[in-house]
């Protein structure tokens, strides 16, 4: 599932498919002080830089025709501080293997998103989050951050920091790789816990009706909604004393493989050749998954495998708008002879106080649309965005949008420090490319 490169023709492409790039070289640096000197050689070249993770940004976020720095030689764990609760560790570790070693060490992180392939730093640059009432996105779980600046030194920060760093560190937890390329990260960690999670079908009208009941009584509330039907299914997650009792191998292969990777697959290649029949499968696979509930260790219950690809928009919204924001996205689905086979998955998240952060300084709802990857997915976003925006939506970084600078001047208040803190720290562009340019000025 990790972004393909052809050596036959140096193309890099991301997951999703829809972003391609040649770039005039690539280097995977086997230490920070490796990647410093590939910054210094860039610029002395007049080549831009661009890091890239996965490929799970389906913007052109991570896409360049200079230098591509892969980082998957920078990883693993760098340090666990078990009195302060945290770990530090290299960029490019992919989120499940720091799960998983996590697991090991009998430590987690409090929250995370629903797919755990990215790299930490990808995910956090871009924003990457799950669901929770009181927890945030990944990274606001963030401690320390250490990067390669543009004339090839490296910054560390924190909040504890000069007021310098403080600044560099509100803004470079989710710095769009505009800032610098991230070296390593250090995690809040807890110890180890257990999740009950409930999952059940629930009316759509009825979540609507129930939400604020729905996100205040639950740790981790989540749905999806399957377009052309009135139903939805529901995800709660909370803490428990235990004891564990994970999905069974079985029961587990049967909804998790068969029914949400290998049938739906098979359902979007009928409806992506026949689209008429897209709204009686949305009824059947509506109805596919039954209630279940277990209880295991976090990232058990909060990730789940995405086999089936796909192009996502996902837009924030404040929290209190969900509702009538939801409700016209059925209403002009119904109305508009649109064609959709992917569920719509809705999530919260609370104000955090990172500069660019989609949930920055708000409440957030998240609202997430996707197409079969190879479907016309253009009209679909484009009336969806059109919704959106007028609930003063925040798209998220790494996924399909057409919004820029000037929109995003309007809608976080401090987008203007992000930017003077870039002209500081990158006054040459070197971490320029077209998507920043658009989303940050030129």
């Amino acid at each position: 599932m990790s972004s393909t490169t052809s050596a036959k023709n140096g193309t890099w492409r991301n997951w999703g498919g829809n972003v391609g790039a040649r770039p005039a070289r690539e280097v995977t640096p086997a230490s920070v002080e490796e990647l410093a000197t590939a910054v210094r050689r860039a610029a002395e070249d007049g080549l831009k830089v661009k890091a890239v993770g996965t490929g799970h940004s389906f913007t052109s976020i991570a896409a360049t025709d200079g230098v591509l720095i892969r980082p998957q030689l920078l990883t693993g764990i760098r340090d666990i501080d078990r009195e302060a609760m945290t770990v530090t560790v290299e960029a490019g570790t992919p989120l499940k293997r720091l799960n998983v070693a996590l697991a090991r060490e009998g430590l987690s992180l409090t929250n995370m998103g629903d797919i755990m392939e990215q790299t930490v730093s990808g995910a956090t640059s871009t924003g990457t989050h799950g669901t929770g009432r009181e927890s945030a996105s990944i990274a606001a779980q963030i401690k320390g951050l250490e990067l390669v600046t543009a004339d090839g030194s490296v910054l560390t920060c924190s909040q504890n920091g000069t007021e310098e760093e403080r600044a560099v560190f509100a803004a470079a937890r989710i710095g769009l790789g505009a800032l610098g390329i991230v070296t390593a990260i250090t995690f809040a960690v807890e110890p180890i816990f257990l999740l009950t999670a409930r999952e059940e079908p629930m009316p759509f009208d009825r979540v609507l009706a129930e939400f604020d009941q729905l996100w205040s009584e639950n740790e981790h509330f989540e749905f999806y909604w399957f377009p052309h039907t009135g139903s939805t299914n529901t995800k709660r997650n909370n803490r428990s004393d235990g004891p564990a009792r994970p999905v069974g191998q079985l029961a587990g292969w049967f909804e998790d493989e068969f029914l949400s990777n290998g049938v739906f697959q098979a359902a979007n290649w009928v409806g992506r050749a026949v689209p008429a029949t897209i709204p009686a499968i949305a009824r059947i696979s509506s109805r596919a998954l039954s209630a279940r509930t277990y209880t295991d260790i976090p990232y058990k219950v909060f990730t789940s495998p995405r086999r089936v690809r796909f192009v996502e928009m996902e837009y924030a919204v404040p929290r209190e708008a969900l509702v009538d924001t939801l409700r016209e996205l059925r209403a002009m689905v119904d109305r508009s002879g649109l064609r959709v086979s992917f569920p719509v998955e809705v999530r919260t998240a609370p104000a955090d106080d990172m500069t660019l952060s989609t949930a920055s300084g708000r409440d957030s709802a998240y609202i997430a649309v996707h197409m079969f990857r190879g479907t016309p997915y253009q009209q679909y976003f484009t009336a969806a965005e059109r919704i959106f925006t007028a609930h003063e939506g925040r798209p998220h970084w790494g996924k399909v949008h057409t919004r820029d600078a000037e929109y995003f001047a309007g809608i976080y208040p401090r987008f203007g420090e992000f930017t003077a803190l870039r002209d500081r720290l990158d006054p040459q562009r070197l971490f320029q490319n077209d998507y920043l340019r658009r989303v940050l000025g030129p």
